[in-house]
């Protein structure tokens, strides 16, 4: 599929919005099973206390948010929760750091948490900040299946965000991962107060990616009291359906994570957003330091729209959330 331009991203969101469902599900159909959903977990192994200035973070050390600072989580800690994650439905298990970037010794214990969560077979993903090329190879090593680091939002909306560092050295670190071997995933945040024309900047640049990310997370900002954009209105929830669609279109292969900001979405707003072409989700009531869904709410959700779970990223589905039939 060619690369997409701003303006022809800007365009797709511009059509009608059934029509604009409409192509966004049909695409979907092409590429997925429409009823099936990755599931995974996100766990906080080390919280609070990050020197970076990202606008709309709670662990931010120049924010009164209320988070404590908390130091890493023990090997016995990640692996016990990662088994339980298992064994409510979760088939990836992410782990995420409150770092500029992870010094080494930091890294050492985190290359032993990948090795054990994997030894439980689940799929393992981390995010932790910027790596270097050395530390990438590491991850590698240890077996990490997804990076997690997402580009936030277009490049020319970035320093209203975040000035601690740049755009740029986030890609960088995409590359990085990518030249180690290790799958992306990689999203944004709407709802910063950026314009349409930024979600499309946003999503032509994660459709430019080559390869694209195999997962792409879309959140919806959640405002935290205390950040900088915890009083920024809400955006509008047919716009967050419109650019769950618009991603669909363009990055036709990635999977597309209903990730923030869910626990605030209305049962009917969910649905939309898994007919427009969204087909993962965190499972658990917690994400970093934000809450999320309970697994209750979302078992119930999956039985009335006739859901079920992925098995990794194949189209089997598997044991964990009810399915409906089963």
């Amino acid at each position: 599929m060619p690369v997409l331009t701003v303006n022809q991203v800007e365009t797709l969101f511009d059509l009608p919005f059934n029509d604009l469902l409409y192509r966004a599900h049909v695409v979907h159909r092409q590429n997925f099973d429409p009823n099936a959903v990755q599931v995974s977990t996100l766990l906080s192994i080390k919280t609070g206390g990050c020197s970076e200035d990202c606008g709309y973070c709670s662990q931010s050390a120049r924010y009164h948010t209320g988070v404590d600072n908390q130091a890493l989580l023990s090997l016995a800690e990640v692996t016990e929760a990662a088994r339980a994650a298992k064994e409510r439905g979760a088939t990836r298990f992410c782990m995420g750091a409150a770092w500029r970037g992870p010094k080494q010794r930091d890294l050492e214990p985190v290359l032993d948490m990948v090795r054990a969560v994997r030894s439980l077979g689940l799929e393992t993903c981390v995010t932790l900040g910027m790596l270097r090329e050395d530390q990438a190879q590491q991850l590698a090593q240890a077996g990490l299946d997804y990076y997690n680091h997402n580009i936030d939002t277009a490049p020319e909306f970035y320093a209203q965000v975040v000035r601690t560092h740049r755009w740029q050295d986030r890609i960088d670190t995409l590359r990085l991962v990518r030249e180690a071997g290790i799958k992306v995933c990689s999203g944004g945040i709407v709802g910063m107060g950026e314009r349409r024309s930024d979600r499309a900047g946003l999503i032509a640049q994660l459709a430019a990616l080559d390869p694209q990310p195999e997962s792409v997370p879309i959140n919806l900002l959640v405002r935290i009291p205390g950040t900088p954009l915890g009083d920024l209105p809400a955006l509008d929830p047919i716009e967050f359906v419109r650019t769950i669609a618009v991603t669909r279109l363009a990055v036709a292969r990635s999977f597309i994570r209903l990730s923030a900001g869910r626990r605030d979405m209305p049962e009917a707003l969910q649905a939309m957003c898994f007919f427009a072409g969204a087909n993962s989700i965190f499972y658990g009531d917690r994400l970093l330091t934000t809450p999320n869904p309970g697994t209750d709410q979302d078992e119930a959700l999956f039985d009335k729209l006739g859901l079920h779970p992925l098995m990794s990223d194949t189209a089997e589905p598997q044991d964990g959330l009810h399915r409906t039939g089963s």
